[in-house]
């Protein structure tokens, strides 16, 4: 404030606007400072549409964060700025008539430029400048009437501009307020959008817009990751903690488990390489689905993800559903499985619990050994003919022929139905 009137005047004498006079030296002065304030600022009222040509012309040459909204609405905003001084001037003669009003109007021009997307620094600026220009008319025009009553306006130089910094205060409040109310839309927006995504019910007339307020390719490549059992953050973007690609990932909470969008770049095992990367926490299971293209595919990738999750043990891990097929069929058709559990394993039922474990684990691991005796006696700590034996006793008692394929696929869907259901 000062700089703007020393720039056309010579700075008054006396002490600073900011350290107000003892009272028993103030009183008679600041009623005529008062009066002298009046004074111009009723002439200020009389010429507001030049006042207000001027500061938007000012707005548009020294603040860059106003041009655009000048440039696409020039008389909106020249009606803003003359709605803001009418009142703000207004408040100047008759504070108590024009208080009110002139906080309503600062707050909504607040909320408008957050709307609006023009940044709070820019605001401030304006109303800073707004405020510095209607401080140095108030000088001009008491300096035109009479210049000895300039060294008055000193004593009321601190209200006006602590009227200037109220106001600025009331903007950045209601600005900060529309701002988080705007977050809170768009991530309204863009969770439902995600959830109608992965539901599979997103209208393919709003993939465009999805894409854009996502900031994903409408017809990218894509794979979901489901999780279940890891602790989540508080709040909306609560998440497990996962370390994943660098790409965007757009975290959505289900009933049963937490999903992620996993954009992908195409490159050759990329899942499986992702995959091997995950570190899950202990407990928590996750599922990776399999690639499908474009976003109108993501409720498929979904079904997918919890497939997958279904075939991750219990005890957790990581599955990658490409390389878990058999076990996704498995848990895809959970009674079919049971009832080939039960025609192919159910006589080792009728043995002693212990001795039908044996033959159960025997039979695992020498399956996950691709058939060899000898590696499945080594991880059992057996002799490989123990190992064999264990395997005849288990075709009689079941009839199967582990030599015959369509008895070895039987044999193996039915140890992962036990495995994965249970019985």
């Amino acid at each position: 404030m000062p700089q703007v009137v020393r720039s056309r005047i010579g700075a008054p004498h006396g002490p600073s606007p900011a350290t107000p006079l003892p009272h028993r030296f103030r009183s008679l002065a600041d009623r005529e400072a008062v009066e002298v304030l009046h004074r111009a600022a009723r002439v200020l009222v009389a010429s507001l549409p030049a006042l207000t040509d001027r500061l938007v012309e000012a707005l548009y040459a020294q603040e860059p964060g106003y041009r655009a909204a000048i440039d696409s609405g020039r008389a909106e905003v020249w009606q803003e700025v003359h709605h803001s001084l009418r009142h703000n001037v207004g408040s100047l003669i008759q504070p108590r008539e024009f208080r009110e009003s002139a906080h309503r109007t600062s707050r909504w021009i607040g909320e408008i430029r957050a709307e609006q997307g023009v940044p709070l620094d820019a605001v401030l600026h304006a109303f800073r400048m707004g405020g510095a220009m209607v401080w140095q008319d108030l000088v001009d025009e008491t300096a035109r009437r009479d210049p000895d009553d300039v060294r008055l306006l000193v004593h009321v130089a601190a209200d006006v501009w602590n009227f200037v910094d109220e106001h600025c205060g009331i903007v950045a409040d209601a600005y900060r307020q529309a701002e988080r109310r705007l977050s809170w839309r768009r991530e309204n927006r863009q969770r439902l959008m995600v959830a109608a995504l992965l539901d599979g019910t997103a209208r393919i007339a709003d993939l465009a817009e999805a894409a854009a307020m996502l900031g994903l390719p409408e017809q990218g490549r894509y794979a979901v990751l489901a999780v279940a059992g890891a602790p989540c953050g508080p709040g909306v973007a609560a998440r497990p903690p996962l370390a994943l690609p660098a790409a965007p990932v757009l975290w959505h909470p289900g009933p049963d488990a937490e999903f992620a969008v996993l954009p992908l770049a195409g490159t050759p095992g990329e899942l499986s390489v992702l995959a091997a990367a995950l570190d899950v926490p202990a407990g928590a299971r996750a599922g990776i689905g399999s690639a499908v293209e474009g976003l109108a595919a993501l409720g498929d990738a979904r079904r997918l993800a919890e497939t997958a999750l279904r075939a991750c043990p219990a005890s957790g891990g990581t599955v990658l559903l490409d390389e878990h097929l058999p076990d996704a069929l498995v848990v895809s058709s959970p009674a079919l499985a049971e009832a080939l559990a039960d025609r192919v394993l159910g006589p080792l039922d009728r043995l002693d619990p212990a001795d039908r474990d044996v033959i159960v684990e025997t039979l695992t691991v020498w399956l996950d050994a691709d058939g060899s005796a000898q590696r499945a006696g080594a991880r059992l700590y057996c002799h490989r003919n123990t190992v064999l034996n264990r395997l005849r006793r288990f075709e009689q008692l079941t009839g199967r022929c582990l030599t015959r394929p369509r008895d070895a696929v039987e044999v193996s869907l039915a140890l992962a139905a036990r495995r994965l259901l249970g019985g």
